[in-house]
């Protein structure tokens, strides 16, 4: 048996983070790979293939809706295969670079793949090879869910991870979920040009965003052709004439849809149910989530626990990252690092996007009884009209009292990009006198951020552009 200072199990960010902050420290480290090759979901078969294939779908979009008066352009053919084959070798070529060279690079680290399993409280099991260690960080992450659709199985679906790695491009595809796998993959697949159904159990699509914003979105991707259901229970699926019926239930109404392929995307269940947590005593939720405390550690005090795979909320690949390298901090140096949640951004990457940080007007009412919210469509933003995009709005949100900005949502194109100028208003209690003295570059669409502020106190649309 082999002894360890740390074994993280898992091979994603919040692993490799916590395996680079531990290799720093001098930390005799093993890092048991679970599932997924090296870099996990957001290298393999989340993050970054999937926004190659946003891109791709934005460069047919643009070139078939530009707008630009005088160019006249058309798509003369769409080689989806080829699109994926090259999805696919960019994905290598961030795992090689990423991930496996630094790896590499870390010379108190030994990488094992294979499943790992609690044999003892400090002891796991790889491939037969026992392991044990004073600390453990479990970093496995987490993977799509299943509903309880009956006949599904029999019937065939495809998830995040088959959906980025098809060989033909379907006729037509029902996403399964209102989250953000479904929003982005629908889009893609639509302006690649598959027919799109969405089928979402809510009452709203992404229930967690700022209402205005989201419902803009889906008028913009019900414009693009997609078909968007809220209130659906799907209860049954079944093969009729080489195809895919899907049963379901919507306002005391049972409906059928067929299709080629059925995109399951109604959310993620954390990696736990074969780590065998009862050995280790480690304590899961109903969702079978590894419950933390907010400075990552278990119910067990040398096992810590960060990502997807906790009970904390899920925010970004960068979230976990951070938390593995805090989760080090705190087991080495015996610090009491935590995360402040609210001031972590998420995204859509849907064209136009949805960005957020910070609490929607439905969270502030609940929290505080009030709102003191502004919202600005795009029409007034220049940059919007110069390039012809004004569909989108930036709302924000302040503390009626001090005039601190307590949340910026944002619609548009780069919107995750565009968020990241309202991250430390949020994280610094900036009030909206703060953002009115600043100089935005003109012509910008980061300028919303100002307009927003403005809107405060001015009728912004009788300003003059450069404000």
């Amino acid at each position: 048996m082999k002894k360890y200072d740390l074994i993280i199990i898992g091979g994603g960010a919040g692993a490799f983070a916590a395996a680079i902050k531990a290799n720093e420290l001098g930390l005799a480290t093993a890092m048991s790979n679970y599932d997924l090759p090296a870099g996990g979901t957001c290298v393999n078969v989340g993050c970054v293939p999937s926004k190659v294939l946003v891109h791709a779908a934005h460069v047919v979009h643009m070139v078939r809706a530009h707008g630009v008066p005088g160019i006249h352009t058309t798509v003369e053919k769409i080689d989806f295969e080829k699109i994926i084959q090259d999805e696919l070798a960019t994905v290598q070529t961030f795992r090689d670079e990423k991930y496996e060279k630094v790896l590499a690079r870390l010379p108190n680290v030994t990488y094992k793949e294979g499943g790992a399993v609690f044999s003892a409280q400090k002891e796991i099991t790889v491939d037969g090879e026992v392991l044990s260690a004073d600390n453990f960080i479990i970093a496995t992450g987490s993977k799509a869910t299943v509903p309880p659709i009956d006949g599904i199985h029999e019937v065939g679906y495809l998830t995040h991870i088959e959906a980025l790695a098809l060989k033909k491009l379907p006729k037509e595809m029902v996403c399964i979920g209102g989250g953000p796998v479904a929003l982005e993959l629908a889009q893609v697949y639509a302006r690649f040009g598959t027919k799109v159904t969405i089928l979402q159990r809510g009452t709203r699509i992404f229930p967690h965003g700022e209402s205005e914003l989201i419902d803009r979105l889906v008028s913009v991707l019900e414009k693009e052709g997609i078909t968007i259901k809220t209130n659906v229970l799907v209860q049954r699926a079944r093969i009729e004439n080489g195809r895919k019926v899907l049963t379901y239930s919507t306002e005391g109404h049972i409906e059928e849809i067929t299709t080629d392929e059925i995109l399951l995307a109604a959310g993620k269940t954390p990696n736990t149910k074969d780590l065998r947590l009862d050995i280790s005593g480690v304590t899961v939720n109903e969702r079978g989530a590894v419950v933390v405390s907010n400075t990552f550690q278990t119910t067990v005090p040398f096992i810590y626990a960060v990502g997807d795979v906790t009970s904390l909320p899920k925010r970004l690949e960068t979230t976990a990252g951070h938390e593995g390298t805090l989760a080090i901090e705190n087991i080495v140096q015996g610090k009491h690092n935590s995360i402040d949640y609210r001031t972590v951004p998420y995204a859509i990457f849907t064209d136009p996007g949805y960005a957020s940080v910070g609490v929607t007007e439905d969270e502030q009412m609940k929290e505080a009884g009030v709102c003191a919210c502004r919202t600005v469509p795009f029409t007034q933003i220049p940059k919007a009209g110069i390039i012809r995009r004004t569909e989108g709005l930036i709302k924000m949100g302040v503390d009626p009292k001090t005039g601190v900005i307590v949340g910026v949502h944002i619609l548009a194109p780069d919107a995750a990009d565009l968020i990241a100028a309202a991250v430390p208003l949020i994280k610094n209690k900036n009030t909206i006198d703060d953002v009115l003295a600043m100089e935005p570059v003109f012509p910008t669409l980061s300028e919303a951020i100002k307009y927003a502020a403005l809107s405060f106190t001015k009728d912004i649309s009788q300003l003059s552009c450069c404000i």
